[in-house]
């Protein structure tokens, strides 16, 4: 049996004008159209396809890999609204189906909103959904402090941006604890700080511990050999101007260069850092 919205592995069994037939087992045939057919394919191959519906609600077979697939979080722009739904575009021929019903806020054309790719229980059509929140913290998962987990930015609030946590729950990221950019959409690694009585967590971005110090005083130790032996970037530095050459607060950066002072790889030297040779 395939597995709808996701890849699949399966063998080409026939060739037509049209294109290719791939065997799914109970599921027949499943085609290929030939302009998605590589130079090359022969019968017996075993070929990785995503599967979905077509326009006449027919499985259909593609090579190309879809921007989500069943499961996943992402942002897709809204191609056109009809009176069946919005369409968002996901990198296929075929749109993908925002429902109504599944807006958790009106959208239309042009705008780009954050979606979890699902099959619709009674149509058996691939879908998508703005209620992120039918999907989330529906796990017994347990996480432990300072663990790394994948995270993707949904959205900006007042205490700092929520994210997805592992595809299964909620996180936040606290304004005063980010040292870089985020948008919207964007993944990245993040680490557990502590989970909160409702189960949500609240991570930081910086490694913890010795192992991000290790890693700060590394980069810091290449500037200066980049930069001649010197750097105007002190510990009495603004934190602007820490946080755009290293991306970190002024407290971690003051700690690394304490550290870095005490094992005399540098000295001190008028508003900033000299290596010491």
């Amino acid at each position: 049996m395939i597995a709808l919205g996701k890849l699949n592995t399966l063998e080409v069994v026939r060739e037509e004008d049209h294109g290719i037939y791939l065997e799914a087992g109970i599921d027949g045939e499943i085609l290929v159209p030939v302009r998605e057919v590589a130079e090359g394919t022969r019968l017996g191959d075993m070929l990785e396809v995503f599967i979905y519906r077509d326009s006449e609600d027919r499985l259909i077979a593609t090579t190309k890999t879809p921007m989500a697939m069943v499961g996943d979080y992402a942002v897709l722009e809204v191609m056109q609204v009809t009176a069946h739904g919005a369409f968002l575009d996901w990198g296929l021929i075929k749109d993908l189906m925002l429902p109504f019903g599944e807006q958790k806020r009106k959208v239309s054309q042009g705008m780009h909103v954050v979606v979890r790719v699902y099959v619709d229980e009674e149509t058996r059509r691939i879908a998508a959904t703005t209620r992120l929140g039918r999907y989330l913290g529906k796990t017994d998962r347990k996480y432990v402090e300072n663990e790394e987990v994948d995270v993707m930015v949904v959205d900006r609030t007042d205490l700092g941006y929520r994210v997805v946590v592992e595809k299964e729950d909620w996180g936040l990221l606290y304004h005063n604890q980010i040292f870089q950019p985020l948008h919207v959409g964007q993944g990245l690694k993040a680490y557990v700080h502590s989970t909160r009585s409702d189960g949500k967590l609240d991570l930081i971005l910086d490694k913890p511990g010795p192992e991000k110090a290790i890693t700060l005083s590394k980069q810091i130790l290449d500037r200066l050999q980049q930069s001649d032996g010197y750097i105007d970037v002190g510990d009495k530095s603004d934190p602007s101007q820490i946080l755009a050459m290293f991306n970190v607060s002024k407290k971690t950066y003051k700690r690394a260069l304490s550290q870095l002072y005490k094992e005399k790889k540098i000295v001190f030297e008028g508003d900033g850092v000299r290596l010491v040779k």
